[in-house]
């Protein structure tokens, strides 16, 4: 399918160079079709450009908010930290995909200069799991305020995403050329273990605010 074969081609294009520096003509050649391809489908570079952040995030998002109860109703203090045990678990897993590169490159560049396409990833995958997390964070917590969970909420992302944002050092870190299968169930663990300590800490704090 050409916008597929569009989309793909322009993750790495504008991950890499930016909106500025990709070419619509490289982009359209690479995905073996004509220029004018993207102006029937995108209307122009900046069209092809949100296009390519609603892909990031709709691939970004794939089974990544999912976890709820049973009967969908507000999960207990338990069920929230095994619901943060099991998001978190996902998300190394999604940061460990090999197409994660080129998406989280197009995120920092969105990052550090915001533009549309940054609002529409927040509308999506990115938005929806972090606010998820401060809700889960909370009622873990036993219902923290809302600043505490947002700010704690900064602090477990954190830990999972320098993964990908400080892949080489964490590689030079672990003496490893690539994240092995045992090293990513050791960081799954120790990830749900830091979780539970912050809310440990949490949850005493607001029991003992002294």
């Amino acid at each position: 399918m050409v916008q597929r074969r569009l989309l793909d081609v322009a993750v790495r294009e504008f991950s890499l160079k930016g909106l500025e520096g990709a070419s619509t003509r490289e982009i359209a050649a690479a995905a073996g079709t004509v220029m004018s391809s993207i102006t029937y489908h995108y209307g122009g570079k900046e069209g092809l450009y949100l296009a390519t952040a609603d892909y990031i995030a709709e691939q970004m998002g794939r089974g990544m908010v999912d976890g709820h109860t049973a009967d969908g109703a507000e999960p207990s203090v338990a069920e929230a930290r095994r619901l943060l045990h099991e998001l978190f678990g996902r998300f190394i897993i999604k940061l460990m995909d090999a197409h994660s590169a080129a998406w989280s490159l197009f995120i920092v560049r969105e990052q550090t200069n915001p533009t549309e396409a940054f609002d529409r990833i927040w509308s999506g995958m990115m938005g929806r799991m972090m606010e998820r997390v401060v809700d889960l964070v909370c009622i873990a917590a036993g219902r923290c305020d809302a600043r505490t969970a947002r700010l704690t909420a900064i602090t477990l992302l954190g830990q999972v995403i320098v993964l990908r944002a400080a892949r080489a050092s964490c590689l030079k870190l672990l003496q490893a050329d690539d994240f092995e299968p045992d090293d990513i169930a050791a960081l799954k663990a120790r990830v749900a273990t830091n979780i539970d300590a912050i809310l440990d800490t949490l949850t005493a704090e607001r029991q003992d605010p002294q």
